[in-house]
């Protein structure tokens, strides 16, 4: 998928042209909202008819593809593995990897907020005018919690009784449990019998790849669409309101990857951060755009295996697990928004209070949906369980968007350094191995020699 993480064409690279859909969106957004309002007609009806239509498009193209992309990549991966065994280490070491950061990321949070104390910064006046101009999102975000908790019946849920209804139903959990089953049988039957199957998902995935490369030539028309109705709607007037909030959440997030996951690719992996960050940043302005983890799995996938030269076997298994587990910016935004909001309403926590809270914004985040806003549900479980009022959601759900598409990324970024993670402790990728030009390299041979995975080399289509 040379195009989606690299060149677009002879001309612009598509990352830059993403980034300028972006800006472009975001400045005319602004200043509708602005000159115009975000009621007014002209406003109303580029939403409705233009931005929305298109941004709407392109995030529906990539969730279209998602359901065969995981199911074909995790059962590639682990029939890659080969051997049962190999599958369990790879796996704990993805799952701990997952829980490690996430836990960090929730510490770091919690932290910031104490010391930051965003809650206390909003006056009476502005959470009465929240709440009032939110009452009705917020309800029925806090009837959507009702319906959605995490515990003991989750855990068992993962284990999917039809995964037909879970492709439906987008339940990613149970669908990634199927693959994986259906991937570890593959390795247990005589391999002249596994061998068609194998090929006809290695054809599946050949083809999702293709039509992602069709999307992402909509992608920079489709950002546009996206951050214009976002800006357009809430201007620059919310984030004045809730400056202290959204800045102490944007500086931990930016914290987490500039000292906490750089210090991992450093160390743990190997790499310098500044050419890791460079290799992934298509996955992570996709990240920030569709404010998706699920949405992003298809261009982290080819980032990964283009741009960084990790091994199919290792990214097609890692990533679409950490796009449902691996939630560090997630877990940072839960627990530094509930300690807001126990702020905000004079609600005291205790030190151990609070490191309950790290511990469920670390698990919801886990159980979270990788799709825009899908952690919300689950933030308002968090706030019943310590008496905060749940209609509190309203003050933070003006500037969740932009909030969202910051963690998303975050979330992405801890998805990619998890499976640089893995490849390298299982010796089978190292940064000396990462293409010399970034989703160009024709040449380099899968680093796996398990049974049931290509030894062949993954043709790229030349760019141009």
């Amino acid at each position: 998928m040379a195009e989606s993480i690299g060149n677009s064409g002879k001309g612009m690279k598509l990352h830059t042209k993403i980034l300028l859909g972006l800006g472009l969106g975001a400045t005319l957004g602004v200043l509708a909202n602005t000159l115009l309002g975000s009621g007014h007609p002209a406003v109303q009806n580029i939403n409705t008819y233009v931005a929305g239509p298109i941004g709407q498009i392109f995030l529906r193209l990539l969730f279209m593809i998602v359901i065969p992309l995981v199911f074909a990549s995790i059962a590639l991966g682990v029939a890659g593995l080969g051997d049962i065994r190999r599958i369990g280490r790879v796996g704990g070491k993805a799952i701990g990897y997952f829980l490690v950061s996430t836990a960090v990321a929730a510490t770091l949070g919690l932290i910031v907020v104490s010391f930051v104390r965003p809650g206390e910064r909003i006056d009476a006046a502005t959470r009465t005018r929240l709440l009032e101009t939110y009452a009705t999102d917020a309800a029925s975000r806090v009837e959507a919690a009702q319906t959605s908790s995490f515990g003991i019946e989750t855990l068992v849920n993962i284990v999917t009784r039809n995964p037909f209804k879970s492709a439906v139903d987008l339940d990613l959990l149970g669908l990634i449990f199927f693959a994986f089953m259906f991937g570890a049988a593959l390795t247990l039957i005589a391999a002249h019998r596994a061998k068609p199957m194998i090929q006809f998902l290695e054809a599946v995935n050949d083809v999702v790849i293709k039509i992602v490369e069709i999307a992402m030539k909509l992608a920079p028309y489709g950002v546009a669409g996206l951050i214009f109705g976002v800006t357009s709607r809430l201007g620059i007037n919310i984030l004045q309101l809730l400056a202290w909030y959204v800045v102490a959440v944007l500086g931990a997030l930016i914290f987490h990857v500039v000292v906490n996951i750089s210090l991992i690719i450093r160390f743990l992996v190997g790499m310098s951060p500044l050419k890791f960050f460079s290799r992934i940043r298509s996955a992570l302005v996709t990240a920030f755009s569709t404010s998706s983890s699920s949405a992003t799995l298809p261009t982290a996938l080819a980032t990964a295996e283009q741009n960084l030269g990790i091994p199919p076997s290792i990214a097609g298994f890692v990533l679409p697990l950490g796009s449902t587990m691996c939630m560090n910016g997630t877990a940072l935004f839960e627990g530094m928004t509930v300690i807001t909001l126990a702020q905000a309403f004079g609600v005291d926590l205790s030190l151990g209070q609070m490191v309950v809270v790290m511990i469920m914004s670390v698990l919801t985040a886990v159980g979270a949906a990788g799709v825009p806003g899908g952690s919300i549900p689950l933030l308002v479980g968090i706030l019943f369980m310590f008496n905060i009022p749940p209609e509190g959601i309203a003050l933070i759900l003006g500037v969740d968007r932009i909030l969202d598409m910051a963690r998303t990324t975050v979330n992405v970024c801890g998805d990619l350094s998890a499976t640089a993670f893995v490849a390298r402790s299982e010796g089978v990728w190292n940064a000396s191995m990462v293409p010399a030009v970034a989703g160009l390299d024709t040449s380099a041979p899968s680093l796996d020699d398990s049974p049931g995975w290509p030894k062949e080399p993954v043709a790229v289509d030349p760019v141009g």
